[in-house]
């Protein structure tokens, strides 16, 4: 029981970070209906410029993160602004290679800038508590805590504010929006801002864990994008569930089934739930 418990304190450690990631492409995805193959690559900046903050500035962790978090969000109205915008009107295969062609540069600037090897984030919750026969870091204890706590920032934002109505709006009918005097351009900017700036989070808080390195985001795109297939496309709560169960399932089966599978499962998942339900668990109407 003790083991078992451990093991969904570790999935609930997993899926928090996935969530976050995920939260983010799916609102990305609601505004502008593309897989934002580049979010992976936010994912990776975030960790490096967290990094460079507390190694090279000095700066304390959270403060590192915070700054992360910024410089990510305008990293991601950038992309918004230079590449998406002027494809609005394109071909949609056109915004598809773009965000493969940013992700391409991030990666090469990555591995030019600070090199390919591997390194390591300290952190100031690396203490190990034991409770009740359970192990656990603050670490991870300081993941599950700040997702939870963003999680719900995120939904009074989207659900009592006017820019958060905006964007929920505006990913149910952007022409809707418009013709009611939303300005979709600032909604647009502000959806990539929040979307990288939880990308960088993300990164933030799993890299002490992990480490930083230009190909980190790979393997997390990968399963957000699972995850959102999973949840519903552009469905938010069917993200943040999403990636639990993801979580949850990868690390209960890397304890019974197979360490060497657990990356696996995540699409062994998607296939069953897809055949299932093939609009995903929690897909929007008419989607």
């Amino acid at each position: 029981m003790e083991l078992l418990i451990q093991q969904l304190l570790n999935g609930l450690t997993v899926g928090s970070v996935y969530s976050l990631v995920a939260l983010g492409l799916t609102l990305v995805y609601g505004i502008l209906h593309i897989p934002n193959f580049a979010h992976g690559a936010l994912y990776m900046m975030g960790g490096y410029v967290t990094l460079t903050m507390m190694n090279q500035a000095g700066l304390p962790y959270w403060m590192a993160i915070i700054i992360s978090m910024i410089v990510i969000g305008l990293l991601g109205v950038l992309m918004e602004r230079l590449v998406f915008y002027p494809l609005r009107d394109a071909p949609p295969l056109h915004d598809k290679i773009a965000a493969i062609g940013i992700l391409l540069f991030l990666e090469a600037f990555a591995q030019f800038v600070w090199g390919a090897d591997y390194q390591t984030m300290s952190t100031p919750y690396g203490n190990v508590i034991n409770v009740l026969g359970l192990t656990l870091t603050m670490q991870r204890v300081l993941i599950i805590v700040s997702t939870i706590v963003i999680m719900i920032l995120l939904y009074f934002f989207l659900k009592k504010t006017f820019i958060g109505a905006s964007i929920i709006a505006m990913s149910q009918n952007r022409e809707g929006a418009n013709l009611v005097g939303i300005n979709t351009n600032k909604v647009a900017m502000m959806t990539f801002m929040i979307s990288g700036s939880l990308a960088a989070l993300a990164a933030s808080l799993a890299s002490p864990i992990n480490l930083v390195f230009p190909g980190m985001g790979h393997l997390v795109i990968l399963k957000a994008f699972v995850i959102i297939i999973l949840g519903g496309m552009g469905s938010i709560p069917g993200a943040i569930i999403g990636g639990y169960i993801l979580g949850f399932s990868e690390s209960l089966g890397a304890t019974y089934i197979s360490n060497d599978y657990k990356d696996i499962i995540a699409f062994v998942i998607l296939v069953i739930i897809l055949t299932v339900k093939p609009t995903g668990l929690f897909a929007k109407e008419g989607q």
